[in-house]
């Protein structure tokens, strides 16, 4: 059986670093690179670019809202033209610092307040649909198990790439806690390498308030701005192959 073990990337912005991209990407198999509107300078995103490549790891571009100060973690609400213009303009930045870095985009993944929203939200789903389907239809798409975006995506003839978080806590009906509640993030890494060893073989973890949760994922994410994302990322991979999985892009 094979799993994808993903990281968002590429999120430092001139002089403020944030996370190990480099170690990060001795680890996973695909790479969430930012592209400018909720993190990352150009400098920052070519540079995670070539060094994705060096290190085999396929590119994806994490598009989000308009929204550096908080990190694209705050709610806009778009009407669709807009965000389908902001998503395409971020699509084209990031491919053509690709493709400079001898790599290209293979797929798309929202970010943040963004990726949460269209878990419910229609029209901001079906914009992001829109977008990833005028810039390139053979893309696939990440999204939560379940949601509206997967969904639409499903039938715009997209392929869909469903996915679970090693670092964050899941409510009873399958979503992810707010970081805003306590214990919305995870940080040990033997207790998520379990986890997501449950997950992939049985397809269920425990969610925040103890009961158990069914999630189906092909790709496992852990936030490479976490704290420890290296050491987490590190004892997933490692418990996931003691496991007899292969660890390997779902592209």
């Amino acid at each position: 059986m094979d799993i994808d073990l993903n990281s968002d990337l590429g999120e430092s912005f001139g002089t403020w670093r944030l996370g190990d991209d480099a170690a990060v990407l001795d680890v996973v198999t695909s790479a969430n690179v930012a592209c400018g509107f909720h993190a990352g300078d150009p400098r920052t995103l070519l540079s995670t670019c070539e060094r994705a490549v060096a290190a085999g790891v396929v590119i994806g571009a994490q598009v989000g809202y308009r929204d550096l100060p908080g990190f694209g973690r705050r709610f806009i609400d778009y009407e669709s033209a807009d965000l389908v213009a902001d998503l395409l303009y971020q699509l084209g930045a990031l491919e053509g610092l690709a493709r400079v870095a001898g790599g290209r985009v293979r797929y798309v993944k929202p970010h943040g307040a963004l990726y949460n929203t269209i878990v419910h939200h229609e029209q901001q789903a079906a914009a992001v649909v829109e977008a990833v389907t005028r810039f390139d239809a053979s893309l696939p798409v990440l999204g939560l198990p379940g949601s509206v975006f997967l969904a639409a995506a499903e039938r715009a003839g997209l392929r869909t790439v469903a996915e679970a978080f090693v670092d964050r806590a899941y409510t009873p009906a399958g979503t992810l806690v707010s970081r805003r509640e306590p214990g919305a993030v995870l940080h040990d890494p033997d207790l998520v390498a379990a986890r997501m060893v449950r997950l992939v073989t049985r397809g269920e973890l425990d969610a925040i308030d103890g009961s158990v949760v069914t999630v189906r994922a092909d790709s496992l994410c852990v936030h490479g701005d976490s704290p420890g994302a290296v050491g987490m990322a590190r004892a997933v991979r490692d418990a996931l192959e003691s496991a007899g999985l292969t660890v390997r892009s779902f592209t």
